[in-house]
């Protein structure tokens, strides 16, 4: 079995599909005026318009109810990643350090989704993603 993706149900897929552009600074590929979708070295982030959602059953998913879920993203430099998205959206706190050996921040995209960009920092975590 092989990861593939992660999708989102959007009341705004337009400004949806936006704030994952500038966050990913990847340009998304729009396969229908309701469906795009990022694709990422590791995987895909698809973004599906609420009318997607009848497509395999009709209130199967709804758009900004997921509180269980935190998108994760890996990135090289935490700091200036916090810098250059701060203003963006809500921040749900600063960069801090997690018992794991992560530096972490979080925020929330338009549809309340939290996101969280991290780098390992201790040689343990560093190890555990091959950043050694």
């Amino acid at each position: 079995m092989k990861f593939a993706s992660l999708r989102l149900i959007a009341r705004d897929i337009n400004g949806l599909v936006a704030f994952y552009e500038t966050l990913t600074g990847l340009k998304a590929d729009w396969l229908a005026p309701v469906f795009a979708e990022i694709v990422t070295p590791s995987a895909t982030l698809a973004i599906g318009s609420v009318e997607t959602v009848a497509l395999f059953q009709a209130g199967s998913a709804e758009p900004g109810a997921n509180r269980t879920a935190i998108i994760e993203l890996q990135v090289a430099d935490l700091e200036a990643e916090f810098e250059r998205l701060k203003g963006l959206t809500e921040v749900v706190h600063s960069p801090k350090l997690l018992p794991w050996g992560n530096q972490t921040f979080q925020l929330r995209d338009p549809e309340g989704n939290l996101v969280s960009l991290y780098m390992p920092v201790t040689d343990e975590a560093k190890a555990r993603f091959g950043n050694r």
